[in-house]
């Protein structure tokens, strides 16, 4: 190798392969040095010209080296993350610092060669947060639903359902919305935010005389969810705790026509409290079919489903009728009735502040909010798979079969209508016995197909999102993300669907990941686990601050 005259460099065949050989260790760096500076021997007569883009790619090589990324070393102990491949497996105990990046499994999975590939994030704990137990008191007492200020009425009733202990959402919103105020709940999925809001709100129409009956019917309470399915469910508990403590409640759901409604709210008009879709408490309000005016509490619950572009203005329009309190003062007066709003959800959208601004003062809301909101769930396993989209029908099928038949519900989720129908087909050619669930569904085909699960005379449910929100899936042991969710919200809220508050077992949940868009969410999920923080872009939508609720001493422990 040597210099020619015009101060190129050449090199004869072997030697080249030396130097592009060993370019990138230092020996042969050096090497090339020296050849360059000592002249070296006559070149032979065949020689290969080193491009320069070569050279200044081997110039560069020592900086770039420094800015790698050092591998994590695998220790001994229990994963929180475990991998195929077990150098980028984590331990359990092992706390990357602030500004370490993380060397992610998903960083290459946007190539066709990743396929095949997986992690898992494994349970750090057996128990769901929203269970864990109440620190002692500084003061002394306990924590049971009566320390809490609910009457000895209520609690008798919960005993007679087997509830004795309030969850950690339960403990910090009961006081809060007991006290009167406008509030904004926010938890985890399954950790039981329904009676979080359901005992205050019982609690009040209990302490209230009620004014007589009255034409249009004029519910003391509404509760307003997203689906038919969700209004059913919580229709169910609020009956089973009003039979105990006399407290009416009604439900009307669209889907039916306006004359279903109508006797819906002819056969109870006098009824305490009334669960409703936005879509068919519209129509009621346009015809006069009820009113508002006597209305002490408003719920609007799946906040982030309920705000989105489908029932934003039908939200708008109820709460345009509705008397919002500005103050819990105007809350207390049982002569001048105001309604007191309180907004519950695990996620909320953009948006909110902007619309709650013109019902009320945003000042006076209260934010009540779960230690572990917007966290991967720590007590579920969650395994994420590289796939081709022509093998995910297999691997389900798979899935399915090393499931067996005594094991719990296995719920199954896609990201539109044909999917589901196309997927239903295919376990009907393998003998599987299932139910489907999506909104393209007619109303008289839709009612009753989430209950059969629940009661367990099926045990896989194929379904869209609209399963996702509110249901109580107790049952279920195993998720499935047949497609990958297309927001972060939408996969916290499917992974809420098992380890949920009186879940027999922690549960599962696999995700099937085919698009390159899809990775870049893995990602971020990734890292999040890994850096045990919250998924990015989950704050809370409402732009001025909020005031942060008064914690028991407990609670602050």
């Amino acid at each position: 190798m040597a210099l020619s005259k015009a101060g190129v460099l050449m090199a004869a065949p072997g030697e080249l392969a030396l130097a592009l050989g060993g370019a990138r260790t230092s020996a042969a760096r050096l090497l090339l040095v020296r050849w360059v500076q000592g002249g070296g021997p006559q070149p032979p007569e065949n020689v290969v010209r080193i491009p320069r883009a070569l050279r200044l790619r081997l110039a560069r090589e020592p900086r770039r080296r420094g800015r790698e990324v050092p591998v994590v070393p695998t220790r001994a102990g229990k994963l929180l993350l475990r991998s195929r491949r077990p150098q980028l497996s984590q331990p359990r105990c092992l706390t990357l610092g602030r500004w370490e990046r993380p060397l992610l499994v998903s960083a290459g999975w946007k190539h066709r060669r990743a396929c095949g590939d997986y992690f898992q994030l494994e349970r750090s704990q057996e128990q769901a947060p929203a269970l864990a137990p109440q620190p002692p008191r500084a003061a002394g007492g306990d924590a049971s639903f009566q320390a809490l200020g609910l009457g000895p009425a209520l609690v008798s009733a919960l005993r007679s359902l087997s509830i004795t202990q309030p969850t950690a959402v339960q403990r910090r919103a009961i006081p809060a919305l007991l006290r009167g105020g406008n509030a904004l709940c926010a938890a985890e999925t399954g950790s039981g935010k329904t009676l979080a809001y359901l005992l205050p709100l019982f609690q009040k129409l209990l302490s209230r005389p009620a004014l007589g009956p009255a034409w249009p019917p004029s519910p003391r309470s509404l509760v307003l969810l997203p689906s038919r399915e969700l209004a059913e469910q919580v229709r169910s508990v609020a009956s089973s705790l009003g039979r105990s403590v006399g407290v009416r409640v009604r439900e009307i759901g669209g889907g039916r026509g306006m004359a279903s409604v109508k006797n819906q709210l002819r056969s109870d008009p006098d009824a305490d409290l009334l669960v409703s879709t936005p879509g068919a408490l519209c129509k009621a309000l346009r015809k006069r079919m009820v009113r508002l005016e006597r209305l002490c509490c408003l719920v609007l619950d799946e906040a982030d489903t309920l705000l989105d572009s489908t029932f934003l203005d039908l939200v708008e329009e109820v709460l345009m009728q509705a008397p919002i309190a500005h103050s819990p003062k105007e809350v207390a007066d049982q002569w001048d009735i105001k309604t007191q709003l309180v907004i519950v959800g695990a996620t909320f959208p953009e948006g909110l502040g902007q619309l709650l601004s013109k019902v009320t003062n945003l000042g006076r809301f209260t934010t009540l909010t779960s230690q572990n909101l917007h966290h991967l769930l720590p007590h579920v396993k969650q395994k994420f798979i590289r796939l081709k989209g022509s093998d995910k029908s297999s691997e389900l099928l798979q899935l399915i079969k090393d499931q067996g038949p005594s094991s719990g519900a296995l719920l199954i989720f896609c990201n539109n209508a044909s999917t589901v129908n196309w997927l239903g087909y295919i376990l009907d050619d393998h003998k599987i016995k299932h139910l489907r669930l999506q909104g393209q569904m007619p109303a008289a085909m839709r009612a009753g197909i989430f209950t059969t699960f629940q009661k367990g005379q099926r045990d896989v449910l194929i379904c869209t999102d609209l399963a996702s929100r509110g249901l109580d899936t107790s049952r279920v042991e195993l998720v499935v993300n047949y497609d990958f969710p297309s927001t972060l919200q939408d996969y916290l809220h499917r992974v809420g669907r098992v380890g949920r508050v009186g879940s027999a077992v922690p549960g599962t949940v696999v995700s099937f990941v085919t698009h390159r868009w899809d990775v870049d969410l893995v990602r971020k999920i990734e890292t999040a686990a890994r850096r045990r923080t919250c998924l990015p872009g989950m704050e809370t939508a409402i732009k001025e601050p909020l005031p942060k609720t008064d914690l028991t001493p407990a609670d602050k422990q």
